[in-house]
């Protein structure tokens, strides 16, 4: 891998935050799924790393990047609802449109760090949804208006809810830039799985919003 002489990247923090008491929701697209993959087991990774317990991950799938904005609005909406309901099973188990490459036993392979795989799952309300997918630019204005619709969508979900909703949607202008960024290029340099930026984004700002809440910002 050659030096990368740009100053682009995010500046690592110094603080630990610990993921521990943390609920988080993973939404990803199917669409361009090799990469979606990777990107999904990325953020396990890193939110896992944090010590986020995996009974208190939820994986839900839709068809394509279109559908994440209604779907982390309905899943923030469905937590309030566990939490009030004490069902523990009103998300974890479902899969909004089938076929999820990493279905709730997936899951509980690998304990979390701090925690355990057979610890019951928590009914609170999500502190943070990741939404992924992957846009590649084709020969249309399709690729434009989904990008630009996605983006603003997300945005309002999460200022209308109070929940951090971490931006997991690549947009790129050809395939080899999306495997890159996914952390399997083709080529020698197999770049970097921006899942792991995500996983780590969600538990700091989910850590934020909670001392904030507080009215603590030391």
């Amino acid at each position: 891998m050659g030096t990368d002489n740009t100053i682009k990247g995010i500046t690592p923090t110094a603080v630990k935050y610990d993921g521990s008491p943390l609920r988080i929701a993973i939404v990803h697209a199917r669409w361009n799924s090799i990469v979606i993959d990777a990107l999904v087991e990325g953020t396990l990774k890193k939110l896992r790393e944090f010590g986020v317990k995996d009974s208190n991950i939820v994986i839900q799938s839709v068809p394509g990047s279109y559908e994440l904005p209604l779907a982390c609005s309905r899943m923030i909406a469905g937590s309030h609802v566990q939490a009030t309901t004490n069902v523990s099973d009103l998300l974890t188990g479902l899969n909004f449109g089938g076929g999820s490459p990493f279905p709730q036993g997936s899951r509980t392979e690998s304990p979390a760090p701090g925690g355990s795989a057979s610890a019951p799952p928590s009914n609170a309300p999500f502190d943070a949804v990741i939404a992924i997918g992957v846009l590649i630019k084709g020969h249309t204005m399709h690729f434009e208006y989904i990008c630009d619709s996605v983006s603003n969508a997300l945005m309002r979900v999460q200022l209308d809810t109070g929940v951090p909703v971490i931006f997991g949607v690549l947009t790129v202008l050809e395939e080899e830039q999306a495997l890159v960024r996914a952390g399997i290029g083709r080529g020698i340099d197999k770049g970097h799985n921006h899942g792991e930026d995500w996983g780590a984004a969600a538990v700091e700002m989910a850590s934020h919003i909670r001392r904030w809440k507080e009215g603590n910002f030391a």
